[in-house]
């Protein structure tokens, strides 16, 4: 790999102008200031050799574009399948893929690895780190993996379960493992593994359960750890013997004396969002939301709580504090700031700018100074926001509806966007020929409804958010499922970071669509929950090419080249979130199948998927409902709070877990008891909820299922 640098080129306005009318044929302006401000970058940040795609962004300013224009916008309808591999796995995929020296690598669901001859498919190596299945119960949102690294001869990759390891790139043997959390609490690693010089750097995730955020850098060579930055103060103020020291006391002084979030750890996770400027010698990266989500329990309603919800830089040589921006202070909704970090470097108001490009959860687009952090705009790139009427626009601090704290009142808030984030973890791309950011948008909303402080107590399993989920779920109410429905969309948003403003969109389904790539070709990649994979004009979003993928696809293409001939590489394999506690995508059409496989094209390819076998729809055949309105209610408190993140919204599932409704033993309540209670299934990821449920709870568990059953059963009868 070359780990040398090229100098990025700045760009006039009037210079961009004049270049945009010979840069290919094809490729039109838009507007009189779409261009002002374009970097000609594809060398910018860390370059690597001709065709690969070596980083996990392609290139170090994680831009997610490829030079490579073998494929284009105007032969692009030639594409077809080169070659596909099935993965064993049936859970969410999420990986990019990298490609160095003729292999491509890539991580799969429960953190496996595999290599692949990048030209013909053939499998090289697998590796499998045999994570326990009851780690599953410790994860939010399914068993994903986003990606590994490569350097040094080393594949790196993070487990669910904690640990970082290394493998040998040519025979994927292991070489070292490290474990990078206190595995007898709530952390898990399902984020993409990032390398800096001779380091490897992961965080974790785990904020809803209760655990304190950090991001941490290891020797390649060793596994030594060499410094740890954490993201939320130790409550008693006293020093981690941590990078993160120095500044330790200046976050204690956001943070309340009392709350949750002194037994809790505050969260904070830094799950994604991982960049190293090598520039500025910088680790710039994204920190999680707090524990609880509530604010009133978390901290009693007081200070910013840093650094949750914030872009912060470090050293990269020792893990010293750099600068800090925080998105959204004193944040409540799980608004995370761990969504993918974007560099460029753009010419903003005539003056060149070191800047990074960031759509986090709360709805706003941000250019930030990397240098120094300094805020230079924030715009609303999501058409529905309720909590906040828009950004300082000196400071960037959101101006917030005073209604959106939904701890101070007793009804529920439905906050526009919600938890699920006007942009999640997919990947975002950014083109410098055209000048815009492609992101993946979710128009969703969340309602919120407060735990009051008197009934409030964490417990040792299950999501520890201080939300009352019974009181929000969804009801069985055709007129109300439609309007849900009708307001949750999602969308490839084309956005002009420079002169601020939407430029195209392409409108999807549904939320929860893949992360983008966008090429020299002026293409942009993209694939849909609903199970297409196409591809848009990068320069006005017309649609020229699409392929069933016969799953959802969830992560972010790449492009590489091998013999001058160019490939385009996803993973699909529907996950995630999506599939696991929001049902929503259920109540559009149907769960969507996961079907894990790796989908690799080329102009004239010929490879063809075998022929889907539909999958026979179960009819809602619930046994009676015998328990009386308290039980089921006390039935619905405990699904909520520990159900439903895997067996979805009103136990309605999103298609990767089982559907209760339909459930067998229903009917049986020494089997459900053998199972939630006894752990029956535990080597499955069914562990035992005995610790927070009695077996006479774990019974209202069931009854409460049975009702719900009953009632969408008497809703399809109405149709």
């Amino acid at each position: 790999m070359n780990n040398e640098s090229k100098a990025p080129v700045q760009v006039s306005a009037s210079r961009a102008m004049s270049a945009a009318r010979v840069v290919r044929t094809g490729v039109a302006l838009l507007g009189s200031g779409l261009l002002v401000g374009l970097l000609v970058a594809c060398g910018a940040g860390k370059s690597t050799p001709s065709g690969e795609w070596a980083l996990k962004g392609q290139n170090g300013y994680e831009q997610y574009f490829s030079p490579l224009k073998e494929i284009n916008a105007d032969n692009v309808a030639r594409l077809g399948l080169a070659w596909h591999a099935d993965l064993d796995t049936a859970r969410g995929q999420e990986a990019t893929p990298l490609m160095v020296d003729g292999v491509l690598y890539v991580s799969t669901a429960w953190s496996m690895v595999k290599a692949f001859d990048a030209t013909t498919g053939k499998p090289l190596w697998s590796y499998d780190p045999k994570v326990p299945r009851e780690v599953l119960a410790k994860v939010c949102c399914d068993a994903v993996n986003r990606g590994v690294a490569v350097a040094g001869g080393r594949v790196f990759v993070g487990t669910l379960d904690g640990r970082l390891v290394a493998l040998d790139a040519k025979t994927g043997k292991e070489v070292w493992s490290e474990v990078t959390v206190d595995q007898s609490g709530y952390y898990t690693i399902t984020g993409a593994v990032r390398v800096a010089k001779d380091m490897v750097l992961i965080g974790n995730s785990g904020a809803e359960f209760g655990v304190r955020g950090y991001l941490s850098a290891y020797d390649q060579a060793t596994g030594k750890m060499r410094w740890r930055f954490y993201t939320v103060p130790r409550p008693d103020g006293k020093p981690d013997g941590a990078a993160s020291d120095p500044v330790m006391a200046k976050a204690r002084a956001t943070w309340s004396d009392g709350g949750d979030w002194v037994k809790s750890g505050g969260g904070g996770t830094v799950w994604d969002a991982i960049v190293y400027d090598e520039a500025q010698n910088l680790v710039i990266f994204g920190v999680g939301n707090g524990n609880p989500w509530n604010y009133l329990l978390r901290s009693e309603g007081k200070g910013d709580n840093l650094f949750l919800s914030s872009v912060v830089a470090v050293n990269a040589d020792t893990g010293a504090y750099a600068w800090h921006f925080q998105e959204t202070p004193g944040e409540t909704w799980d608004f995370t700031a761990t969504q993918p970090i974007t560099l460029a470097d753009l010419t903003i108001d005539g003056k060149p700018r070191k800047v990074l490009l960031h759509a986090p959860k709360n709805g706003f687009f941000y250019v930030i100074d990397r240098t120094n952090g300094e805020f230079i705009s924030g715009d609303k790139f999501v058409d529905h926001m309720n909590w906040a009427t828009g950004v300082d626009p000196k400071t960037g601090r959101p101006i917030e509806n005073p209604e959106a704290r939904y701890y101070k009142s007793d009804v529920p808030f439905v906050a526009m966007p919600g938890a699920v984030g006007a942009h999640s973890w997919q990947p975002q791309s950014f083109s410098p020929e055209t000048g815009l950011i492609y992101i993946p948008v979710n128009d969703a909303g969340f309602p919120y409804a407060a735990v009051a402080p008197k009934d409030w107590e964490a417990k040792p399993r299950g999501m520890n958010v201080g939300v009352d989920m019974a009181k929000t779920a969804m009801p069985a109410i055709k007129e109300v499922r439609a309007g849900a429905m009708a307001n949750t969309k999602g969308y490839l948003l084309a956005w002009d970071p420079v002169n601020r403003k939407e430029v195209w969109r392409a409108q999807h389904a549904g939320p929860s669509n893949g992360g983008t790539l966008a090429t020299a070709g002026n293409l942009v990649f993209q694939g849909t929950a609903a199970g297409k994979f196409k591809a848009f004009r990068a320069t006005d979003g017309k649609e020229v090419w699409a392929q069933d993928a016969q799953t959802g696809v969830l992560a972010a293409p790449m492009s590489y080249a091998i013999n001058g001939k160019q490939y385009v590489a996803v993973l699909a394999g529907w996950g995630g979130v999506w599939a696991v506690a929001p049902g929503i995508l259920s109540y559009t059409s149907g769960p969507v199948k996961n079907v894990s496989r790796l989908l690799v094209y080329a102009l004239d390819g010929k490879d063809a998927l075998p022929a889907v076998v539909p999958e026979k729809e179960l009819p809602l055949d619930p046994p009676p409902l015998t328990a009386d309105k308290a039980t089921v209610a006390e039935g619905a408190g405990l699904f909520s709070r520990y159900c439903n993140a895997c067996h979805g919204d009103a136990a309605i599932s999103g298609g990767i877990n089982p559907d209760l409704r339909h459930s067998a033993t229903l009917a049986s309540a020494e089997a459900w008891k053998a199972i939630v209670h006894d752990g029956a299934l535990r080597e499955k990821g069914m562990v035992s909820f005995s610790n927070v449920a009695d077996a006479k709870g774990v019974d209202s568990i069931r009854h409460y299922v049975i009702a719900r059953a009953h009632e969408d059963l008497a809703l399809e009868q109405a149709k």
